[in-house]
Formats: structure tokens, C-alpha cells, sequence
């Protein structure tokens, strides 16, 4: 049989999980699974739904009627679906930012996702990222890697990505978020952001996008014993 091989990559927001994992995952040949636009998706339902903030029965009564799927292209990117409906670009402004914070902290939303991350990591080599891939969704993940950098240095990255999308918000704003969101997602009671046992940490404050890619890509081969 061919071996999976499993590789799980916690952080805070904007620590450049995403945009990392997906670039470690192609030089690997695995497929690459953002856990956080899962929530968001779960969040933008919640949001036209008009369920409001912390209203954790609202949101279990909704997750029992929710269809979301995930696909990919050729180019190994993920694209998520309610519905059918292709909401991949719809998931990435504050708002919903804000909305799978929130989402994210109940039991029964992790409870009823956690089965659909499972299956992707048993059934082919994964790279996953989140917030608790490597603690609770694949704690025998092969290798573990907690991504990290300063709130200014997420903040300000988080700010050059939103203006490029033409959302107008102020650095300050940004960084408010960044820091409330890093509060929430750690000291919340479901699945709390935290190192998982064993996991590599990198910071990433003083690193280029290339040299974090490289960083992170060396840990897999080495922890794996295969070359990109």
C-alpha cells in the first residue's frame, strides 16, 4: 500500500499558514487542506443566516442543513462550496474573519467538522493548516509545525493583503483584530490554540515568503526522509 504521510500546521492569524502550507504542499506532491476557510465557510452561513454572535444552538440547528464541499484545480488550490455555490472569495473579508472566530469556538462546529479533516488525512499525504490540526484533528500527524511571528508583523501583512483586495481598514484596526483574534482562539474552551507536543516552532517575523516556504519545507524532509 502506498504510505499517507500527514503534516499539521498550527498558528496564530496571519502567521502566513496558508499561502506556506499550500507552497510546501505542491513542492511535496500532497494536497492541501486550509481548515480555516471551512470555518469561514460555516461563518458565512451562520452570517446570512442572521444568526447572531455566540448564538451556539442557532448555530447547531444550522450545521444539520449545511452542504460544504471542498475542491480543488490543477494548480492544488482549495476552493470551498455551500450549496454548490462557490464561496471561496465571499469567505476572506473581516466580517466573516470575525464570523469563524466565533464559529470556531463551538463544540458542536468542531465536532461536526472534524470528521470531514479526518478523512482527507487518512485516506492520501496531506499538508493542513489551522489552529488545532496537530492537538486534536490529526494528533498522530508524521510532522508537526507551530508558525508564528509577531502581532505587528501579522498585522501589517494582514493590512497589505486586504488593501490589495481594495478593503479599506486601517493599520491600527487591523492590528486591534489581530490581537483580539490571538485572546479569543487561545483562551477559548474548545480546542484552544496552543504548540502542539513535539511540533516544530518557526517564527516567521524576520523571514522573507521564500525563506519561511524553505524553513518549513526543510522540517517535512527532514521529519519525513523524502526531498521535495
Amino acid at each position: 500500500m502506498e504510505r499517507h504521510y500527514s503534516v499539521a500546521i498550527d498558528g496564530p492569524s496571519g502567521a502566513g499558514k496558508s499561502t506556506i502550507a499550500r507552497a510546501a504542499a505542491q513542492r511535496f506532491g500532497f494536497l492541501y487542506v486550509d481548515t480555516g476557510a471551512i470555518y469561514r465557510t460555516v461563518g458565512l452561513a451562520a452570517e446570512r443566516r442572521g444568526i447572531a454572535y455566540g448564538d451556539s444552538a442557532a448555530v447547531g440547528e444550522l450545521l444539520g442543513g449545511l452542504d460544504i464541499r471542498l475542491g480543488h484545480g490543477e494548480d492544488g488550490v482549495q476552493r470551498e462550496f455551500l450549496g454548490g455555490e462557490d464561496v471561496s472569495g465571499l469567505i476572506r473579508t473581516p466580517e466573516i474573519s470575525r464570523r469563524a472566530s466565533d464559529v470556531s469556538a463551538m463544540p458542536a462546529v468542531r465536532a461536526f467538522l472534524l470528521d470531514m479533516q479526518r478523512s482527507l488525512g487518512r485516506s492520501m499525504s496531506v499538508i493542513m493548516d489551522g489552529r488545532d490540526i496537530g492537538t486534536v484533528v490529526l494528533p498522530d500527524a508524521d510532522v508537526k509545525i507551530f508558525l508564528t511571528a509577531s502581532a505587528e508583523c501579522r498585522a501589517e501583512r494582514r493590512f497589505r493583503e486586504l488593501a490589495a483586495k481594495g478593503i479599506d481598514m486601517g493599520f491600527d484596526e487591523v492590528l486591534r483584530e489581530i490581537v483580539a483574534r490571538d485572546e479569543h482562539d487561545s483562551s477559548r474552551a474548545a480546542a484552544p490554540l496552543t504548540v502542539a507536543e513535539g511540533a516544530s516552532v518557526i517564527d516567521t517575523s524576520e523571514l522573507t515568503l521564500a525563506e519561511s516556504i524553505e524553513a518549513v519545507c526543510t522540517v517535512i524532509s527532514e521529519k519525513l526522509g523524502v526531498r521535495p
